[in-house]
């Protein structure tokens, strides 16, 4: 007996040993090397492409709103309107239809090559978000886009668009109006555990080209804390890269300045990571070298590459200008955004539902106590219906494709 436990002792000890995962070979991830992006075939590829905004991330202007401008303010507005219960369900609705595999398709039907999406820090923690608590489902979606993506070979920039605390200190990033994130001990070590949660999950996908640490990080308002906030940026990468290094090593890690993404004399040891690159963000200026120069100034200095992870929100005079501008810079794109609604200012358009106009207007009425609410509370159906209406529209299949936009950025409607 005992001589037949010796035996089978090591089959059973072998049979509960923890699975190993296979790591995916270096040279398959796309590299840097100099100013360029190699893919792992040697050829450089130009990042060209659209940001998934609004998608995990709603901003109120999206939606037509004013004050009304963040996640947080306008789930508190339709809450008010319909009810948690339906506003919950609605945001559920919002992420299986906003972007579908059609979209995805169309995408790298023009021509693109990659795609950034933008995502919440608290579709991974049990904050209530978008409609669930616990048992999140941020994997779940992203998986299901990045597979997506992974079958038109799009490669995917995953962007934490609104971090903990808030890196912004504006609606942007659905905070408390102050970059606490720069301040708060625990929301660091929120912050780098979720890329660490994420880097782990992705680490050996070769269609993941980088994480994008924060979006625009450390709005301009706050010029008086402008040395202590700016100062707190670079360790705080560091920090995280630290965090992301002990389950990743290959993926690329894009850093974004101070700022608005604009403001890249905050970083003092550019290359602390042999995989870094940064990002860079600019709307609403002139199509001359001067308004791209400091972005080229800084890439050459450092010989890492820089791309516009954002920019946009123009004319299509303008989009074709500015892409050709960033193009004879070796400076790729990811315009913003990929849809919006009863806009020409994106790849599609959403048309906007019968009544929407009611929900406009609720968010502009002074709403500062119950009896406030109750008194300027639109018909409830009516509004049900518009925000059922809107799930329907946002569809692919509904939505108006904006050619004029999609020959301006050199692509194929």
């Amino acid at each position: 007996m005992k001589k037949l436990l010796y035996l089978i002792l090591p089959l059973v000890l072998f049979s509960c040993s923890p699975k190993e995962v296979r790591k995916t070979d270096a040279s398959k991830f796309i590299r840097v090397e100099g100013p360029d992006l190699i893919k792992s075939n040697g050829e450089k590829i130009l990042i060209q492409g659209t940001n998934l905004g609004n998608w995990l991330n709603p901003e109120g202007y999206m939606f037509h709103f004013q004050d009304v401008s963040s996640y947080r303010l306008i789930n508190e507005a339709f809450c008010e309107m319909v009810g948690p219960d339906f506003t919950a369900w609605f945001w559920q609705e919002f992420k299986k239809n906003y972007i579908t595999q059609e979209d995805i398709k169309y995408i790298k039907q023009t021509g693109m090559n990659s795609l950034r999406i933008p995502f919440h820090y608290k579709m991974f923690t049990d904050e209530d978000y978008m409609g669930l608590t616990a048992n999140k489902n941020g994997f779940e979606m992203i998986d299901q886009v990045v597979e997506w993506c992974r079958q038109e070979n799009l490669y995917v920039i995953l962007d934490m668009h609104d971090a903990p605390g808030g890196q912004t200190g504006d609606n942007i990033d659905d905070s408390y109006g102050y970059p606490w994130l720069m301040d708060s001990e625990p929301s660091k070590v929120q912050f780098c555990e979720i890329w660490k949660k994420v880097a782990q999950h992705y680490a050996n996908d070769t269609i993941i080209l980088g994480y994008d640490l924060l979006n625009e990080p450390i709005a301009h308002y706050f010029l008086e804390e402008y040395a202590h906030l700016n100062d707190s940026l670079e360790p705080l990468y560091k920090r995280c890269v630290d965090s992301i290094r002990t389950v990743d090593p290959n993926h690329i890690v894009l850093l974004g300045g101070a700022q608005w993404n604009g403001n890249f004399n905050v970083f003092k040891d550019s290359k602390f990571d042999d995989k870094l690159m940064y990002t860079c963000h600019r709307y609403w200026c002139d199509t001359l070298q001067t308004n791209i120069q400091d972005f080229v100034n800084f890439r050459d200095s450092v010989n890492l590459p820089i791309y516009m992870g954002e920019t946009g929100e123009n004319t299509n005079e303008w989009i074709a200008a500015w892409t050709r501008l960033m193009e004879r810079n070796n400076i790729g794109w990811h315009y913003w955004p990929y849809k919006k609604m009863d806009s020409e200012r994106g790849m599609v358009s959403i048309k906007a539902p019968e009544n929407w106009n009611l929900i406009i207007d609720y968010t502009t009425k002074d709403r500062s106590n119950f009896t406030k609410i109750r008194a300027v509370r639109p018909d409830q159906a009516l509004v049900k219906k518009a925000m059922i209406d809107l799930l329907e529209n946002m569809k692919f299949a509904n939505c108006n494709i904006n050619k004029g936009y999609i020959l301006a950025l050199g692509m194929k409607p």
